[in-house]
Formats: structure tokens, sequence, C-alpha cells
């Protein structure tokens, strides 16, 4: 059975840090790509992270939506089946439901989603 857990959401002031966490269960994880999306009530979803697989010995390349450069950091442990993302320096525009997400064509796996909050 697939599934796709996130935690480590939560409260936290403007300026501070959280870690999110997706594991993965049911799928090849080291083949998939892997990311992180954001969406709030009303908004469209947005591709904040994401951890590419490819090539025969399975490299990984990483990529990051520009409100978020420099701030946030995608990292995977394949050991594990866990991808997390690193989030610092948090703004009250990055307050969203974070949803992970796994993609090997066709598969397409989904999350339920944690809720970041940045406020004061």
């Amino acid at each position: 059975q697939v599934q796709l857990v996130e935690s480590g959401g939560g409260l936290v002031q403007p300026g501070g840090s959280l870690k999110l966490s997706c594991r993965a269960s049911g799928f090849l994880f080291r083949v998939y790509t892997m990311k992180w999306y954001r969406q709030a009530p009303m908004k469209e979803r947005e591709l904040v992270a994401s951890s590419a697989a490819f090539g025969p010995n399975i490299n990984y390349v990483t990529n990051y939506a520009d409100s978020v450069k420099g701030r946030f950091t995608i990292s995977r442990d394949n050991t594990l089946n866990t991808v997390h993302l690193f989030m610092d320096n948090l703004k009250p525009e990055d307050t969203d439901q974070y949803y992970c997400n796994a993609v090997f064509a066709p598969n397409d796996y989904w999350g339920r989603g944690t809720q970041v909050t940045v406020s004061s």
C-alpha cells in the first residue's frame, strides 16, 4: 500500500525555522522524483522544491521556487525512504498547507499535507 505521510508542520514566528518530513512506503523510493508543494485556500498549488532522480546510476538534481531559494532546502534519505524540507528565515507568506508528492511516470502519489503557519 502506497503511503506518503508528512509531519513537522506547526506555528512559528517570522524568521524562524521548521523541518518538514515525508515518510514514504509502498514503492521504490529511490527512483522517484520527490517534490514539496504548498497551497492555501483559494490559491493555486505552488511547487516549492523538488529532488529529481535521473540516469542509470540514479543521481539527483534539486530545484526551488524563486520565492524560497536560499531559505529552503530539500533533502532525501533513501535509507529511510524519507524526504525533508528544511525551511529557514520563514515569512508570513510561507503560511500554507504543505504537500509531499512522489512521481515516477505514470505513478503520481500525494500525501495529505501538513500545515505551516508563520505568525507573530
